[in-house]
Formats: structure tokens, C-alpha cells, sequence
């Protein structure tokens, strides 16, 4: 039974989850970014794009490039055919429901959009530019497989 189980996990290589991770970091970060621009410009503050990129890439150098060195490192020591779900822990996971959660109670309260705007610029652009660790892997890797 186990075993019948098994051959329908969707296991991938580990470079398949290393362009999974960088994949998901950039759209994620460009849907966040996108949605805060159209806050700001609902608002007339599209000026505030600046600030929020120069908050996201502190967070992107504070926190969240360590957090990609540290889930490409886990995605490293993986082997090869590891369910794809592995891309990060079921702590990361729990970790990016409870911000998308955030997301959305964040929208329902109101907040100005010069606000809720920023926040989401700042945090996508974070996402966007600490995904540039998973390309580069991911180009690495491309290229070492020619």
C-alpha cells in the first residue's frame, strides 16, 4: 500500500525545486509589488514606489536573504525525486498562509492606501530581490548540466 502511495508522489530533481523556490519568490514578490503600485496610484502617491523599494531590499538584506540561502542549502541535501511540497518546510508554509492571511485582513481594514501600498511594495520587492540567490542556483545549475 505504502508503496502504491509513493508512485504518485510528484517528486522532481532538486534543480526543479530550486527554480520552483525562485519562481514562486518573483511571482509572488511581482503580484505584491504590482498590487501596491495600484494602491499608490488609486491614491495619487506613486512617490512612495521609492521608499518601499528601499524598505524592501533592508527586510531583503536583513532577513529574507539568509532565508533563501537557507532553503537552498535544505534544497541542496535533498535528493533527487523529493515531492516537489519539500520546495519549503511546513513551517514556511505555515509562515506564508499567516502573511497571506495578513494580506487579506490587511485590505479589509482601513488603512489609507499610501499605506497599504508601501507595505506591499516593500514586502514584494523583498521577495523579488532576495529571489535573485534561487536564480542564480538555478543558472548555476542550468548551466553545469550542458
Amino acid at each position: 500500500m505504502v508503496g502504491a502511495i509513493r508512485n504518485f508522489k510528484p517528486g522532481v530533481a532538486r534543480k526543479v525545486h530550486v527554480l520552483s523556490a525562485a519562481l514562486l519568490w518573483t511571482i509572488l514578490g511581482g503580484l505584491l509589488v504590482y498590487r501596491g503600485v495600484s494602491y499608490l496610484a488609486q491614491g495619487g502617491d506613486l512617490w512612495l514606489v521609492l521608499p518601499g523599494i528601499a524598505a524592501g531590499t533592508a527586510k531583503s538584506y536583513a532577513i529574507l536573504d539568509r532565508a533563501a540561502l537557507r532553503g537552498l542549502q535544505r534544497i541542496r541535501n535533498f535528493s533527487d525525486n523529493t515531492c516537489i511540497g519539500a520546495v519549503y518546510s511546513w513551517k514556511t508554509w505555515l509562515i506564508v498562509m499567516a502573511m497571506g492571511a495578513f494580506g487579506i485582513v490587511m485590505r479589509h481594514l482601513s488603512m489609507p492606501f499610501a499605506i497599504i501600498g508601501t507595505i506591499c511594495v516593500a514586502i514584494g520587492w523583498s521577495l523579488v530581490f532576495s529571489s535573485r540567490h534561487g536564480w542564480r542556483e538555478w543558472f548555476t545549475w542550468k548551466s553545469a548540466s550542458r
